[in-house]
């Protein structure tokens, strides 16, 4: 606390700052809290523990931030490299698993009643399912697999005929 006199001035010293006189304050309070004879150093000890408590978990949470940060660019170049990286057509036993692991997730397919194959990328579903929109459905999902050139659709509602394949050499014109 600075107390400065003005020449010429009667009266008593003046204050040259209201804060000056609160910091004062509370750092004798703070003062008189951590020194007390009997609970000084417990508090002490658990403002301590308060502070170290608070700098492992301000690090930890830093550590993991960063970790998070790392992990995200490695996968950002992993797509980017997976994404430039020229992939071979799968086989068409894959391209058959490939093509029933996409359909069996939707749990309105039919899992024992649709047989699943491939030939040179095309793909043929056989089976019964009901209903006309499933059938559609089923083929939409088939043709958005990775690798299929084409969907032969024999799939037909339950007491229907199943339609005719097309004889292979009219699938080749199709292509071309």
């Amino acid at each position: 606390m600075r107390v400065t006199r003005r020449s010429g001035s009667r009266g008593g010293p003046r204050f040259r700052s209201a804060g000056a006189v609160l910091t004062s304050a509370a750092g004798g309070a703070l003062l008189a809290f951590f020194f007390d004879p009997r609970s000084g150093r417990r508090r002490r000890h658990t403002a301590r523990d308060r502070v170290y408590s608070r700098a492992r978990r301000t690090e930890r949470r830093a550590f993991v931030g960063a970790r998070r940060a790392e992990w995200r660019v490695v996968g950002a170049v992993r797509r980017l490299l997976s994404a430039t990286r020229r992939q071979e057509p799968p086989d068409d036993v894959t391209l058959a698993q490939k093509v029933a692991s996409t359909l069996y997730r939707d749990p309105r397919v039919p899992k024992g009643q649709i047989s699943i194959n491939a030939e040179d990328g095309v793909v043929f579903l056989r089976g019964t399912v009901t209903g006309e929109t499933t059938i559609h459905e089923i083929e939409d999902a088939a043709r958005r697999v990775r690798g299929v050139h084409d969907v032969e659709n024999l799939l037909h509602p339950p007491g229907t005929p199943a339609p005719a394949s097309r004889p292979r050499s009219v699938r080749e014109r199709a292509h071309s």
